[in-house]
C-alpha cells in the first residue's frame, strides 16, 4: 500500500508531524521532491527537530528512509543532518539514496544568491539554497546524477562542460569569481565518499517492497500553491509538489498510490513572496504568529516570520482537488482557542463578482477575501483524544470547513506532539 502525505496550501501545514505519526505503521518513507530549502518540524521523545532532507520516518528503527530521484540532494547538508540526529541520541537512520537523484552543487547556491542580488527588489524570495539553479541545470541536462560520481572519466568531462557554461555567466552577468574545474572534481570526489554507503536502485527496491505488501509513505515538500504548474506562478518552487509527482519522484507506477493524505492548517501561513488572499497584518497577525505552531510561526529552514492569514476555503478546496485528496489532516486546531470568533475565507471577490474557484495568478492578484465569522470555543483542547469530546463550536468549525472544501477531515491535530491527534471516521 502506497500513501502520499502532501500539503494543500503554501507549505508549512504540518506534514512533518503527520508523516512522523503515520510512519509508526509504515515500512518505508520516501522524500520524493524538493531540497533543503524547506523543513519539516517534528516534536517527539528525542526533542524538537527541523528535518530538511531526511524523510520524517527517521525516528523509527523499523522504517527504511529513502531519498528519491526527484529530490535536490545537497550531500554535505544531508550528512550534517544525520549527525545532528545522532548527536542528540537518535539511532542512525536506515537510509537509502536513489542512484538517479541529482546533486545540488556549491555553485547552485552561489548562483541563487547572485540572482537574488541582481533582481534586488524584484526577487522571488528564495531561501538561497540553490534550488532553482539546481532544477534549471537538471532540465538543461547539465546536472550531476549520483550514479555518475562512480564514473571518473564521465565526471571529468561533465565538470569541464559545467565550468565552461557557468563561467560565462559568472564573468559577464554576475562579475564574480570563476569556477575551477579541478576544484570541482575534488568536491565531487568528496561527495562520492560521503554518499557511497547509501546509494541504491530505489525504484527496483520499491517495486519489490510493493509486491511484498509493504506500506510506503511518500512525503512531499511545500504544498499545492507552490507547484510550478498549478501554484501561484512565478512565486513557486521548482519541482512539482503534487502527489501525482510522488510516483515519478520515487520511481513508482502512478496507480500504486492508493491514499492521498492532504495536510491543511486550521488557519493559513506562508513563507516567501506571492499572492496570499486571506493574509492578515499588524497585531492580529502577530498574535496568531506568536501562538501558532510549537514556539511560533517561523520558517523551519530560514527562521523567517511566516505570513499569517485566516483559513482559505477557496485555496484549500483547490489544493485538495489538485492533490487527489482521499483524507484531510487538519492541523494546529488548538492554536485558535483564544479567539471569540474566527473568520473563514469562503469566497473571492474579483472585479465585482464572487467566486469559490481558485484562479490563475493574474486574476488572483485582484482577489479580495469574503469572510464568514464562526464562534470560537475559548478553551484549550490539547489532550482531548476523542472527536466527540471537542467543544461543540470547535466541531462546528471543523465540519463547516469540511463542507466548504468537500473532502473528509479524518485526522485533527490538537498539539505539536506525535500523539496529539484525533482520528475521525469518514
Amino acid at each position: 500500500m502506497v500513501k502520499a502525505v502532501v500539503g494543500a496550501n503554501w507549505g508549512d501545514e504540518g506534514k512533518g508531524k503527520i508523516t512522523d505519526m503515520l510512519a509508526k505503521e509504515a515500512d518505508i518513507v520516501v522524500r520524493f521532491q524538493g531540497g533543503a530549502n524547506a523543513g519539516h518540524t517534528i516534536v517527539n521523545g528525542y526533542g524538537k527537530f527541523a528535518l530538511h532532507t531526511l524523510p520524517s520516518g527517521v525516528f523509527y528503527g523499523h522504517t527504511v528512509n529513502i531519498i528519491g530521484n526527484g529530490v535536490a540532494l545537497n550531500i554535505p547538508v544531508l550528512i550534517q543532518e544525520i549527525k545532528s540526529l545522532t548527536d542528540k541520541g537518535v539511532p542512525a537512520p536506515n537510509l537509502l539514496v536513489s542512484d538517479r537523484a541529482q546533486i545540488v552543487m556549491p555553485y547552485h547556491i552561489l548562483f541563487d544568491q547572485y540572482e537574488e542580488e541582481r533582481l534586488a527588489g524584484k526577487s522571488f524570495g528564495s531561501t538561497k539554497s540553490g534550488i532553482a539553479p539546481f532544477y534549471s541545470d537538471k532540465y538543461a541536462k547539465i546536472g550531476f546524477q549520483v550514479s555518475e560520481l562512480f564514473h571518473r572519466e564521465l565526471l571529468e568531462e561533465k565538470a569541464e562542460k559545467a565550468a565552461g557554461i557557468k563561467n560565462v555567466l559568472l564573468e559577464h552577468l554576475y562579475h564574480k569569481p570563476l569556477i575551477d574545474k579541478e576544484e570541482l572534481l575534488v568536491t565531487l570526489d568528496s561527495y562520492r565518499e560521503m554518499i557511497a554507503p547509501y546509494v541504491c536502485d530505489v525504484s527496483a527496491f520499491l517495486d519489490k517492497a510493493v509486491k511484498e505488501g509493504k506500506t510506503v509513505l511518500l512525503e512531499g515538500q511545500l504544498g499545492t500553491l507552490k507547484d510550478p504548474d498549478h501554484g501561484i506562478y512565478p512565486m513557486v518552487t521548482s519541482s512539482s509538489t503534487l502527489a501525482a509527482y510522488g510516483a515519478i519522484g520515487a520511481g513508482l507506477p502512478p496507480y500504486e498510490i492508493k491514499e492521498v493524505i492532504t495536510v491543511c492548517k486550521a488557519y493559513s501561513s506562508a513563507v516567501g513572496a506571492g499572492v496570499f488572499v486571506s493574509e492578515i497584518f499588524g497585531e492580529e497577525a502577530e498574535e496568531l504568529r506568536r501562538r501558532g505552531g510549537d514556539g511560533g510561526e517561523y520558517g523551519a529552514t530560514t527562521g523567517r516570520p511566516r505570513r499569517m492569514g485566516w483559513f482559505d476555503c477557496v485555496a484549500s478546496k483547490y489544493g485538495c482537488r489538485l492533490q487527489g485528496t482521499t483524507d484531510v489532516a487538519f492541523t494546529v486546531l488548538d492554536v485558535l482557542g483564544y479567539l471569540d470568533e474566527i473568520p473563514v475565507c469562503v469566497g473571492y471577490e474579483i472585479d465585482g463578482e464572487i467566486t469559490s474557484d481558485f484562479p490563475a495568478t493574474a486574476r488572483l492578484a485582484k482577489a479580495k477575501p469574503c469572510y464568514e465569522a464562526l464562534p470560537g470555543w475559548k478553551c484549550d483542547i490539547r489532550g482531548i483524544k476523542e472527536y466527540e469530546d471537542l467543544p461543540v463550536n470547535c466541531r462546528n468549525y471543523v465540519e463547516f470547513i469540511e463542507k466548504q472544501i468537500g473532502y473528509p477531515v479524518t485526522m485533527v491535530s490538537n498539539g505539536p506532539g506525535r500523539d496529539d491527534i484525533i482520528y475521525r471516521k469518514k
